[in-house]
């Protein structure tokens, strides 16, 4: 649903495996048991791997802990024995999943990480990828076009008020009429009663409800009112994220001032660094003041 290359009409999903843990590191296996999947290339005897990483903050190395866990995992399979016909490594698909607030700027190719020297050494560079799904980035203005319940799952998530979510929860009851979908209704049902709407409707006394038809329901009967506590809650938040961005901009304001009484006035790049700078960074960069040389030094 999200992977729009070639190889992924190929793939043959009944043959889907969850790998738990049996053929992992005990590195891998203290992170999550969910990480490692393996399914099969139709007409081949092909298992691609999907190693996937959950991240809700921005990790500007996130290129090198993938290479780091792919590593892992492969030292694995080869002392397992889980090699290709051939006695060849199995591909592997890496996928970081993304929820945090702020935009996703890591590089997602490990060779932009590294320092382009002249000469032969760029040859010597490792090579790795990931493919990034940033929840927060997904287009909400397409309909629902394939029944995605992984989009639905993130849509129902992201809803701004009832009304969206009660659009995401009626295409969900239409899929849940096909056949084999009754444990997954009954998943949704409690998720959405006991972490969705108790998270976005605090304090509020919820009537029970046992799909998720009585759900989208009980919603529609209490859109207005509900619709009113969404927006108390939203606007609380927005004042306290507005705090928090005020207090950062003083704090990078005065970092700034600081900068210019010692070094001058700011190239164009250092601006531009100040400008994209997180909390922790800029009180970073205000202790190194004292002890660097050059301007930088202060921001590398």
């Amino acid at each position: 649903g999200f992977v729009d290359e070639p190889w992924v009409a190929d793939i043959d999903f009944a043959t889907l495996e969850h790998m738990r843990g049996h053929f992992v590191t005990d590195d891998l296996r203290d992170r999550d048991n969910d990480i490692i999947w393996r399914v099969n290339i139709k007409g081949q005897r092909v298992y691609v791997y999907i190693l996937l990483e959950f991240q809700s903050s921005v990790d500007k190395f996130m290129a090198v802990r993938m290479m780091s866990y792919l590593a892992l995992l492969y030292q694995d399979l080869i002392h397992s024995g889980y090699l290709t016909a051939s006695g060849n490594l199995p591909p592997v698909f890496p996928i970081v999943l993304y929820n945090g607030q702020a935009k996703w700027r890591a590089k997602r190719e490990i060779n932009d990480l590294i320092d382009d020297f002249p000469g032969v050494l760029r040859a010597w560079a490792p090579q790795l990828r990931y493919f990034l799904l940033d929840i927060g980035a997904i287009d909400e203005s397409v309909q629902f076009a394939i029944k995605n319940f992984a989009a639905a799952l993130m849509r129902l998530e992201k809803s701004p008020d009832p009304q969206a979510m009660i659009e995401a929860m009626s295409a969900l009851v239409d899929w849940f009429k096909a056949p084999g979908q009754t444990r997954l209704q009954r998943d949704f049902t409690v998720w959405i009663r006991r972490v969705l709407l108790p998270g976005r409707l605090p304090g509020v006394t919820l009537p029970e409800f046992g799909t998720i038809l009585e759900a989208k329901t009980m919603l529609a009967e209490r859109v207005i009112e509900w619709t009113r506590n969404w927006k108390e809650e939203g606007i609380q938040e927005g004042m306290q994220k507005g705090m928090q961005e005020g207090m950062q901009q003083g704090q990078t304001q005065l970092l700034q001032t600081m900068l210019e009484a010692r070094f001058g006035p700011l190239p164009e790049w250092a601006l531009v660094r100040l400008k994209e700078s997180s909390s922790t960074e800029v009180e970073r960069w205000c202790l190194r003041i004292l002890n660097q040389s050059s301007l930088q030094e202060v921001l590398d």
